[in-house]
């Protein structure tokens, strides 16, 4: 597993550009021998452990993609791709799902068990397209877990309820005047309409959320001008929304457009905006989560079975599978002892390797008492 985390590490791929990596997963089920499908939902690598008999059949999932990073941890084996970046820990659930299926290829599971190594997952689209290519099909449940350096190696992550947000995006198009720095008068600048209305954005969910519900709302990039005795007659904002509760979304994404457009009104320009849907929330059933809890005490025992301390705003496509079977989605602890954590998507990002045994044993776990719990 340390190899192939390595290999995959120092040849990263971005979204939707994952062939070299799903070359290197399709040799390594070829030579254990585990039958599979490739190009599902794109880069995609689908494979099926025959279990015992027929009877339920349980899916584990890994990601594989890389961000557009570029990578400062001074690794021997770090990046060797300018700008391209396992910052996330998708080389480790790649190569804890390996790990996993040379466990249940050893020993074969009561049931069969489908392996989804699934591209895009950064992007947001690789569990849509998988999902739309048939890779869940006929599933009953499915599984899987993510690397996290603020819990200790050895421990494993289980929480019931919401685990991750849901994500929106949106992008913001003001249409002013350009005229010269020295003539105001005679423009409509784009750029003080922009920071007006980056500062109403920060007024929504500070005065228009119930502090109870967690929510974000971040503009992540402001584009605008060309010169600095040149009035900018155009600006572009771009931004995220993040949420757990359904009602709140929906609040979000309307009070981008509605201040957006207020804006516009105010100033006398014009504003396009436009708000697009991402990811839907993780959200753990009760069911799934206590067989995720189970799995896991017997193998690290009940002390290191620890729950999140807080939701995590960010987003993770794993919630699409959710929508469609139960499930549930771990976190595995991964902090390396006595370092200085650098958080993932960050350029330093790393984790303690002793952690893909550990996550790759409890996927083993899971696939066989969650097969055999749904077979009844």
């Amino acid at each position: 597993m340390v190899g192939l985390r390595r290999e995959l590490h120092r040849h990263p791929e971005l979204s939707e550009r994952e062939e070299r990596t799903a070359g290197v997963i399709c040799s390594f089920l070829e030579d254990l021998g585990v039958p599979f499908r490739a190009g599902v939902g794109g880069h995609g690598v689908v494979a099926r452990v025959p279990g015992r008999s027929t009877g339920p059949e349980v899916a584990l999932r890994a990601d594989i993609d890389a961000l557009p990073i570029h990578e400062e941890t001074g690794l021997s084996f770090a990046s060797a791709v300018d700008g391209v970046m396992h910052a996330c820990g998708h080389d480790g659930h790649t190569a804890i799902l390996a790990g996993a299926a040379v466990l249940l290829s050893t020993e074969p599971p009561p049931f069969p068990v489908r392996l989804l190594f699934q591209p895009a997952e950064e992007r947001g689209s690789g569990a849509r397209m998988m999902i739309d290519d048939g890779a869940i099909d006929g599933v009953s449940a499915v599984f899987g877990g993510h690397l996290d350096i603020n819990y200790p190696v050895g421990t494993l992550v289980v929480t019931e309820g919401a685990v991750n947000a849901a994500s929106d995006y949106f992008t913001i198009d003001i249409t002013g005047k350009t005229g010269h720095a020295a003539r105001p008068h005679e423009a409509v600048d784009a750029v003080v309409i922009g920071a007006s209305l980056v500062n109403a954005l920060q007024t929504v969910v500070s005065r228009e959320v119930d502090p109870s519900d967690p929510a974000v709302l971040t503009v992540g990039s402001f584009n605008s001008g060309t010169a600095e005795n040149v009035i900018a007659g155009s600006a572009r904002l771009t931004g995220t929304i993040r949420t757990l509760n359904p009602e709140v979304r929906r609040h979000l994404r309307d009070s981008v457009l509605r201040m957006a457009e207020a804006v516009g009104q105010l100033h006398g320009c014009g504003v396009d905006a436009e708000v697009r849907e991402g990811n839907p929330s993780v959200v753990n059933g009760p069911a799934m989560t206590e067989l995720a809890r189970r799995a896991a005490s017997a193998l690290v025992g009940e002390a290191g079975v620890l729950r999140m301390r807080t939701v995590n705003m960010g987003s993770e496509d794993f919630g699409r599978y959710l929508e469609r079977v139960p499930g549930c989605y771990i976190r595995y602890g991964g902090r390396i002892p006595g370092g200085d954590p650098s958080p993932a998507h960050s350029s330093r990002f790393d984790f303690d390797e002793r952690a893909l045994e550990v996550g790759a044993r409890w996927l083993d776990a899971i696939a066989r008492l969650a097969g055999e719990e749904l077979a009844g």
